[in-house]
């Protein structure tokens, strides 16, 4: 045995080993559940034979026999007991795993998709919404050199600015400053003009401005070029103008009549301006020459530099900085004009394009912001609508955890480590965000024609653009992420002892983070709420307002052609007659609008270094007949007294203004001329509801005023009463198309900016409630059903339903009254702030609050109280008889 034993051992050193490289050969082709027992009886035979035949020979052999083994019996592969699974079939275990947890759940998998889908439409809608404003005038490819010349001008120490300027202010430029500039234009402000061809006549919103205009808002030329306009007898079209006169008929070189006077030549048709551009209603452009030959005092006037009457345009030079070059012609007004107008500081500086639409709003000569504020606002609201919705997501989920805990801890046992957990958890996220993206994209759809009536847009959602599907994408995956994160890293982190021995407890603060999550979905309803309501009771403030003069049945109709006013009386006289309108007057601005402001005013007492820019409107002899001017003192215009040519019927904030204790009779000179006062009427509020009043003077037209005002009947109906007068005007002005305003709709189009973000506000505070509400409709079925059995002992121990339904409510209860704590003074600061923009404001009242905070708590305890009831009335037999 002992020599046998020191044989085996010396058989075993390295120098009598089974060559390496064959048992290397062997694992290489050999099944990996038979290479064991084969290597083993190769190795025993290996032995075996050393002694027999010597280590070469078994070395020999051992080859052989491993070549031997090279059949399919060795070579076949068995499928493993266990096998690895690849990502994809994990990823395919987990979606399985999360639809039929979807299924058993229908309730809870309802609130998470539709909550999350009515979250995602939200910000679907605002991120829309805030591109259509950000991308505003990004149309015009000179978007980032393009500016308006424009000039701040100070009144006794406050500055004003206007985009109004004076017409040399463009030579001046070019002359002076010319290397700084590619393109200096004037321009007429967009106005409405008759184009007529043939048979065919049609009112259309223009602008006059020089040649180089289609190149610098680089216009889409669908026919012709761009430099149609060098000709000042030509005019460029836009597509949908072209097609109303000539359809498909090429338009190049027709002519048409132009205000019924001037021959213009088409000579280019040009794309339709979208929506968000500054320009988008200019439906035809004609050149600036043309407006000097159909407005020859332009270039007559004694005094050019005075009338503040156009708009300048420019593009800047490359690489010229757009603030030196501001700088640099700030004086070129004050450089020019006479030495009497230099007190108000005219000061010009460039208005870029980027910062027409969102920073429109100055205040003392500082730019304060504008849409910009609207577009922060809105942006903040989806994103905390979209929040709320997640913060559903994450309520539900952690709730249900105890129901859970056991899936946890089983897979945990058999080997699940916490990134899988981790990861299936999130899979569940993910694919109910998934659902809620697919339903958000059909509710998208379906409810943007409304969202555009509401937000006066024309938005559509961009399916075709490959951006808009990687934002939804990338959106709805950081969308499932967030709402999954505190889920699956607090369902993971459950151990799997205690949960499996009967020992995991959730902890008495397990049920914080869910009411921290409630408290701020609350919190940021009501703050919408109380926002809601005082937009509202902004403008029926504003609109409560006394006007001054009564709006009812005033009926505007602009003048587009000279010629009426020659039958302007027998107009009347007709019109009168047939009992159609009780009055008709014309003016030089609407009853809504100044269209007109002056200075060169000078009284008794008036100090020198007072400026004044007061509305000065010119109206006919029946005007105050018309809209029914309220006199505190004095009379109004008569054709009795031709001393009436030169005299003023002023406001009462221009009596008090001004100084006079009696103004009737007192003299106003006006660049010299003297005006006596023969009227004060009440205030009217003529330009926003929401400022105050300004110092207002009217006096008799002697000239040919543009609105005739009218004022129908109250005994015939409006739409009888505007056939007549159509008819009428047709008759005496044919040729011109008749286009009227009722003048309250105009009034109340004043409000439209506020009531527009009253609506949205509203309409998105009432989502956001229900949002809310779904999550505590949630929350309140599943804590209903954690105490089932205790309520069946309080039941038995003799609780009422009332008793049982406080008990489940008053949680709730207290979760709202916190978040009315809170929302409450956020609301106050950011609700006074945004009123302090508006001089005519009302005040914060303490019932607004309360009223949010009362319909809070109702919506609360309506939601709640469904499942509250429904469980304190279940047979508490059936409930106790579960153990």
């Amino acid at each position: 045995m002992n020599g046998t034993d020191d044989q085996n051992r010396l058989a075993k050193t390295d120098r009598q080993q089974p060559p390496r490289w064959a048992k290397r050969l062997l694992h290489g082709f050999c099944a990996p559940e038979l290479v064991e027992e084969l290597e083993g009886d190769l190795d025993e035979l290996f032995y075996q034979r050393i002694p027999l035949i010597g280590l070469r020979k078994a070395r020999w052999r051992y080859v052989r026999d491993i070549f031997s083994l090279m059949k399919p019996f060795a070579i076949k592969r068995k499928p493993s007991r266990y096998p690895t699974p690849a990502t994809t079939d994990m990823l395919r275990n987990y979606l399985k795993i999360a639809l039929r947890n979807l299924a058993k759940n229908k309730v809870y998998s309802f609130i998470n998709i539709a909550g999350l889908a009515t979250g995602m439409v939200v910000a679907m809608l605002i991120g829309l919404w805030i591109y259509d404003e950000l991308s505003y005038d990004k149309y015009h490819q000179n978007y980032d050199r393009i500016a308006q010349v424009m000039q701040h001008q100070t009144y006794n120490g406050d500055i004003g600015t206007q985009v109004s300027v004076p017409s040399p202010i463009g030579d001046e430029l070019k002359k002076s400053y010319g290397s700084d500039f590619k393109y200096v234009m004037m321009a007429s402000w967009m106005s409405r003009h008759i184009l007529t061809v043939g048979e065919k006549t049609f009112s259309k919103t223009g602008l006059f401005i020089e040649p180089q205009a289609p190149d610098m808002l680089t216009l889409k030329m669908l026919r012709g070029t761009r430099a149609g306009l060098n000709d000042p007898a030509s005019i460029l079209l836009s597509e949908s103008v072209a097609k109303s006169f000539f359809g498909e008929a090429d338009p190049l070189g027709q002519v048409m009549k132009l205000d019924n006077n001037e021959s213009v030549k088409v000579t280019g048709v040009y794309e339709d301006l979208p929506a968000n551009s500054s320009f988008n209603e200019m439906t035809f452009v004609a050149p600036w020459a043309l407006h000097l030959i159909k407005e020859p005092w332009i270039t007559k006037t004694d005094n050019p530099w005075r009338c503040n009457c156009f708009q300048a345009f420019v593009q800047l030079a490359d690489h010229v900085d757009i603030d030196k070059v501001s700088a640099r012609i700030k004086n070129i007004k004050v450089d020019n004009i006479r030495e009497e107008e230099q007190r108000y500081k005219p000061a010009v500086f460039l208005n870029p394009m980027s910062q027409w639409h969102l920073y429109s709003d100055f205040k003392n000569g500082i730019r304060t912001g504008g849409r910009i504020e609207f577009v922060w606002l809105f942006g903040l609201i989806g994103g905390f609508v979209l929040l709320l919705a997640c913060i559903n997501f994450m309520n539900l989920s952690t709730a249900r955890s105890e129901k859970r805990a056991k899936e946890v801890g089983i897979r945990k046992a058999v080997g699940s480590v916490r990134t899988q957990l981790i990861g299936q958890f999130f899979s569940e996220s993910l694919l109910v965000v998934a659902f809620g993206f697919l339903l958000s994209l059909a509710l998208v759809q379906l409810v943007l024609p409304l969202f555009n009536e509401v937000a006066a847009k024309q938005i559509s959602v961009p399916w075709n653009q490959p951006a808009f599907w990687l934002l939804g994408l990338g959106f709805s995956v950081f969308t499932g992420l967030i709402a999954g994160s505190y889920p699956a890293l607090y369902l993971s982190s459950f151990q799997p002892v205690k949960v499996l021995k009967g020992t995991f407890r959730v902890g008495r603060f397990a049920t914080i983070p869910r009411q921290v999550l409630v408290v701020l979905q609350f919190t940021v309803s009501i703050t919408l709420i109380i926002g809601t309501i005082i937009v509202f009771r902004q403008i029926q403030f504003a609109k409560n307002r006394p006007i001054g003069y009564t709006r009812d049945g005033l009926v505007t109709v602009e003048m587009l052609s000279s010629g009426f006013h020659k039958q302007f009386d027998v107009v009347r006289d007709e019109l009168k007659k047939s009992g159609t309108v009780t009055e008709m007057a014309r003016s030089g601005s609407p009853t809504t609008d100044v269209w007109s402001t002056n200075g060169g005013f000078e009284w008794k007492g008036k100090d020198p270094n007072l400026s004044v820019d007061f509305p000065n409107v010119e109206v006919s002899h029946d005007y105050g007949k018309t809209i029914g001017w309220q006199f505190v003192a004095g009379r109004d215009f008569s054709p009795a007294f031709s001393t009436d040519s030169s005299a003023f019927i002023i406001n009462q904030t221009a009596a008090k203004y001004i100084g006079f204790k009696n103004p009737v009779g007192e003299i106003i000179r006006w660049d010299g001329r003297p005006y006596k006062i023969i009227g004060v009427i009440k205030d009217m509020v003529v330009r926003s509801p929401y400022a105050p009043i300004q110092p207002s003077i009217f006096h008799l037209s002697t000239e040919q005023s543009g609105l005739v005002t009218l004022k129908i009947n109250p005994a015939m109906s409006a739409s009888q009463a505007v056939s007549n007068i159509e008819q009428v005007f047709k008759k005496y002005n044919t040729g011109v198309p008749f286009e009227y305003k009722f003048v309250d709709q105009e009034y109340a189009a004043k409000f439209a900016a506020e009531e527009r973000v009253g609506k949205l506000a509203g309409i998105f505070a009432g989502l956001a409630i229900l949002i809310s509400c779904l999550g505590l409709f949630g929350l309140a079925s599943f804590v209903a059903g954690q105490r089932i059995k205790e309520i069946g002992v309080r039941k038995v121990l003799g609780a009422s339903v009332f008793n049982l339904w406080s008990l489940l409510s008053q949680n709730f209860v207290v979760l709202v009254a916190i978040s009315f704590g809170i929302a409450s003074p956020i609301a106050y600061y950011l609700l006074t702030n945004w009123l302090e923009k508006y001089q005519y404001r009302t005040d914060m009242a303490w019932w607004v609050f309360a009223v949010a905070g009362l319909s809070a708590l109702v919506i609360t305890l309506l939601t709640v109280s469904y499942q509250a009831i429904k469980a304190a009335l279940l047979d508490p037999v059936k409930s106790l008889r579960t153990e």
